[in-house]
C-alpha cells in the first residue's frame, strides 16, 4: 500500500498514458486507422481536410473523456465492493459475521 500511495503522490501512476503491446489487437487497430486516415487525407482537398482534422480531433475528445467517465465508475465500482467487504453486518447467516 505504501508503494501505490508514494508512485501516486510522486506522480508515477498514470493510467492515461500506458503502452500499446506490439501485437495486440488495439494496435493493429490503431494502424488500420492511421492508415485510413492517411488514404482519406490524398483524397481530399484541403476543405475536406480540415473537416476530416476537426472530425479527428472530436473523436479524441469524446474518447478522453469517455475513458475518463469509465475510469471514475471502475474506481468507484471498486470503492464500493471494498466497502462491501468490510461491512461485518451483511446479512452472513454465520455467527459473528465472518
Amino acid at each position: 500500500m505504501r508503494k501505490t500511495l508514494e508512485d501516486l503522490y510522486y506522480g508515477n501512476i498514470t493510467p492515461n498514458e500506458q503502452e500499446i503491446a506490439p501485437n495486440s489487437e488495439l494496435k493493429r487497430a490503431t494502424d488500420r486507422v492511421t492508415r485510413c486516415e492517411a488514404q482519406l487525407m490524398e483524397q481530399l482537398d484541403e476543405a475536406g481536410q480540415t473537416v476530416l482534422a476537426k472530425l479527428i480531433e472530436s473523436q479524441h475528445e469524446i474518447d478522453s473523456i469517455t475513458a475518463l467517465e469509465n475510469f471514475i465508475l471502475g474506481f468507484r465500482l471498486g470503492a464500493k465492493i471494498m466497502m462491501e467487504c468490510m461491512d461485518d453486518n451483511d446479512g452472513d447467516i454465520r455467527t459473528g459475521g465472518g
